[in-house]
């Protein structure tokens, strides 16, 4: 598997390159290159990553891979107990802002932070990028550190004193899957954005040129430090891409709310080398390419829909505390199945996994057939039926509209029901009981005010599971959760307001919820098909096997066709050829045809007589 994605999977990247234009705006094209992350986890070195950097460099930059990202946990020290939700564990400076580990990143020590290595990256023809999470480290909190004021070079004062990071840390907002981890900071406060601003202009200064903004989208969405952080990077005088992360949960309707905000953002949890992981991929790519999101305005350029990184070759486990240890799980036919969807789909094209041994044995490198913007689907869903499973969207989405109350004579407390768009009028409502809004460390919490009112919803009529909106792991496999109750905690996570129009939102992610009460899991089983044409006229076309045997697929050019008007597709004047396998199939005579194996995929290109296009 090593060996494969510098031959197969270069030569199919090379014929899509697009050509370069030289341009003020950012992310043009969907961003690539390469995140630590499949295969080193959290606790990847120096040495590691600009080894990891070199090769990107002399294989996969001329492919237009440029990107190389060290993922999270970078200020983390390598020691006994430390795990990705530990605490007490990182190195902070003075102000309370992250350092990278001088153990692991020796060039950092003396406050260089990245100084040394993003220099390195940058001899190398690369751009360098970091992960960061959303807000401020409880360590900080627990510390209470000053916070800098960017403008005087001091510590930030306003009203007669000086502000702290205790001021700003909101601790009931803590990132649902690393809860020890980090905590959103309040941005109405000068101070709170006086602390976010401090940040980026570090980065900035390190020689940055990539931030993958982790716990503040999908069902972690976090609205106001995107919009403040987005704000920020238009002043610095660096240009630097932003990305957004996680997607559990996102749909086109939320993810409009903030894709003029950033350059490339998840639609999905984390993808691992599972064929679930995969399967799943094919209808959120629909929807978000239906929604025209794809190259859609970003921040100061585009904004791209992001499959995630791509889980080949050598990988870790997630959250685990070792390097790369074992080959990807996916079989050859299946890594083809994601390389051809992720590049149909313009997704941000992100290679996660190690190559120490890795030769290019192919130089294939044809710019001028570009696949254009215009991906389109052809297929089919079946769907199992289930009952009540609980889902966020925006709410904003009619989808959102119809809770209400309901008081029932047997119970003593008041419950919260869905109603609305239930398929059986005879089936019983979903409710929920009713909690008011209570807060175990008063004390502690400045911001209390704010969730005054707000309720918390349990399963039963005790207080042990509470209705939440974020998930502890991150699914991709899984469109829709299963499990929507953990036991009760007390924190926004689990607050929930409910408005006079019939929504119901949460105080965590501004987000509401909605109710399936059936079609919860997709069947993975059946073909799959997308079109798109290119710089010259030419027509892309991807068969996707997803059914677990050989399958012959077809399509009939009449269809193809009515599918892309424009291209001037007729029957006997196209000329046709695989590209994975290098097969010339000669002449369309009404139809394109061949066997795609268990989980394959099989992409051709289409040339037919008296077809142009001037493109991209």
């Amino acid at each position: 598997m090593k060996f494969f994605f510098a031959s197969s999977i270069c030569f199919f990247l090379g014929f899509l390159l697009l050509v370069r234009r030289v341009s003020s705006e950012r992310a043009i094209f969907p961003p690539r290159g390469w995140n630590s992350y499949d295969s080193f986890s959290w606790t990847i070195s120096e040495q590691e990553f600009l080894q990891s950097a070199e090769i990107i460099s002399k294989t996969l930059l001329h492919h237009g891979y440029e990107y190389v990202v060290v993922d999270y946990l970078w200020y983390r020290r390598k020691v006994p107990g430390a795990y990705t939700d530990s605490l007490g564990y990182d190195v902070i400076d003075e102000w309370g802002r992250m350092l990278p580990d001088p153990g692991r990143w020796p060039s950092s020590k003396g406050g260089k932070g990245f100084t040394e290595v993003a220099k390195k990256v940058h001899s190398m023809g690369l751009k360098f990028g970091i992960h960061v999470m959303r807000g401020i480290s409880t360590q900080a909190v627990n510390a209470n550190t000053p916070i800098l004021d960017t403008t005087k070079g001091g510590a930030y004062e306003e009203s007669g004193r000086k502000w702290t990071a205790k001021d700003i840390g909101i601790k009931e907002r803590a990132c649902a899957w690393m809860s020890n981890g980090f905590m959103s900071v309040d941005t109405k406060l000068g101070a709170g954005r006086a602390f976010l601003r401090s940040l980026y202009r570090q980065y900035a200064e390190w020689g940055v040129d990539f931030v993958k903004h982790d716990c503040v989208f999908g069902d972690d969405l976090d609205v106001n430090e995107i919009s403040f952080v987005s704000e920020v990077l238009k002043e610095l005088d660096r240009p630097i891409l932003y990305s957004l992360s996680p997607g559990t949960s996102v749909t086109p309707a939320m993810a409009k709310a903030v894709s003029g905000l950033a350059n490339m953002y998840r639609i999905t949890g984390d993808d691992w080398d599972t064929w679930g992981d995969v399967a799943f991929h094919f209808n959120v790519t629909r929807d978000f390419s239906a929604a025209n999101m794809v190259g859609a305005k970003g921040l100061l350029g585009r904004s791209w829909p992001d499959l995630d990184m791509l889980p080949l070759g050598l990988l870790t486990d997630p959250g685990s505390n070792e390097g790369p240890h074992r080959t990807s799980r996916l079989t050859l036919d299946e890594q083809r199945t994601q390389m051809t969807l992720w590049s149909m789909a313009k997704s941000p094209l992100m290679y996660g996994g190690d190559f120490p041994y890795i030769t290019s044995t192919t130089s294939f490198n044809k710019a001028d057939e570009a696949v254009s913007w215009q991906s389109r689907k052809c297929l089919t869903d079946r769907r199992t039926s289930e009952s009540h499973v609980v889902g966020l969207t925006s709410c904003s989405d009619v989808k959102a509209v119809g809770w209400s109350n309901e008081a029932f004579e047997q119970d003593d407390l008041e419950q919260i029901c869905w109603k609305e768009n239930s398929k059986n009028k005879h089936q019983a409502p979903f409710c929920l009981y009713k909690r008011e809004s209570w807060l175990t460390s008063d004390d502690d919490i400045i911001h209390k005010e704010i969730y005054q009112g707000k309720l918390f919803l349990l399963a039963t009529d005790r207080a042990e599971f509470c209705l939440h909106a974020s998930p502890k792991r991150k699914v991709t496999s899984k469109e829709l959760k299963r499990n929507s109750f953990s036991p009760c905690t007390w924190d926004t996570n689990q607050m929930w307001e409910l408005n006079h129009h019939g929504t119901l939102k949460n105080s965590y992610s501004g987000l509401c919820a909605t109710v399936n009460s059936a079609a919860a899991k997709v069947n993975p089983n059946g073909i799959r098909s997308w079109i798109a044409t290119g710089r010259r006229g030419e027509v892309y076309v991807a068969f996707f096997n997803l059914s677990p045997v050989k399958t012959v697929i077809t399509a009939k050019i009449s269809d193809l066709a009515k599918a892309l008007p424009g291209a001037k597709l007729s029957e006997d004047s196209c000329k046709y050829r695989e590209l994975w396998c290098g097969k010339d199939f000669g002449i369309a005579k009404q139809s394109i045809s061949t066997e795609v194996e268990t989980h394959g995929t099989a992409l051709f290109v289409l040339n037919c007589a008296g077809a142009g296009g001037d493109g991209l």
